[in-house]
């Protein structure tokens, strides 16, 4: 069995189809800006694109992701027309998002696949998307600043 990540075709030993995609991409495939967070999908730590969907990797198993593409943090450059750094990751740096940095990976995914699905969300769009991924060091007006300024350079 084989599936894409970040559009490389990896190989998936047949001992590892249904462990978590989470555990696959970190501890098989070395891709680590995926985190884990709480295991049971509630913090969003974990947030990956499956097909440009945010979903969360703890609570999917890799038989789950035959023919899907799944995107992590790392690939998520590819995802842009532009060079460099996808522009959620730009805003995020843009408005010092960051704080200690650990739910960051999984904010990012949830609020680029909101902007790809909607690229000018209201305020009560964006508070509604967001809502499910748990920042310990409070900075949600931050991460809202940044999904609105991706949206008005849009």
């Amino acid at each position: 069995m084989e599936i894409v990540i970040n559009g490389d075709m990896i190989a998936v030993p047949d001992d590892l189809q249904n462990v978590t995609l989470l555990d696959f991409l970190r501890d098989f495939v070395m891709l680590t800006g995926t985190k884990f967070g709480c295991g049971i999908g509630l913090c969003g730590a974990c947030t990956v694109h499956l097909d440009g969907v945010a979903a969360r990797s703890c609570q999917t198993y890799v038989s789950d992701v035959i023919g899907v593409e799944v995107t992590t943090i790392e690939g998520l450059d590819q995802t842009s027309s532009g060079e460099g750094l996808h522009p959620v990751q730009q805003a995020w740096i843009a408005e010092g998002v960051p704080q200690c940095g650990y739910c960051q990976a999984g904010q990012i995914m949830t609020a680029s696949a909101l902007l790809h699905r909607n690229p000018a969300p209201t305020a009560a769009e964006i508070r509604e998307e967001m809502n499910g991924n748990l920042c310990r060091c409070g900075t949600y007006d931050r991460i809202r600043q940044a999904i609105t300024r991706v949206a008005q350079e849009a």
